[in-house]
């Protein structure tokens, strides 16, 4: 059975072995609002495999690059607005395509 990458997963103990950091580094990047971990009922963080992801490439920003957080968040932003424009540029040559073809 396939799962949904957004689904939560991984508590944060689980998290933080996967990436190779403390549970206390992922606890501060909530608290600098860069990821927000799903809660269980019990109030446990709980992190999705896009979430990993998101945070493997923040890692990989600060460690390979030397870029800090407030940096990270910037290039995160921008690479999530670039994302976006695309698919609005795709959907536009879309409609763009389907008014050609009725025209013809």
């Amino acid at each position: 059975m396939e799962f949904e990458s957004a689904e939560p997963r991984y508590v944060i103990s689980i998290a933080a072995r996967m990436l190779g950091v403390h549970a206390q580094t992922l606890r501060y990047y909530e608290r600098a609002g860069m990821i927000e971990p799903s809660r269980s009922r019990g109030n446990r963080r709980l992190y999705s495999a896009e979430d990993i992801e998101r945070l493997r490439r923040m890692k990989t920003l600060m460690d390979d690059l030397g870029v800090n957080l407030a940096g990270v968040e910037v290039i995160m932003r921008m690479s999530r607005r670039m994302l976006e424009m695309e698919r609005e540029i795709q959907d536009l040559e879309e409609r763009i395509g389907r008014m050609t073809e009725a025209e013809s």
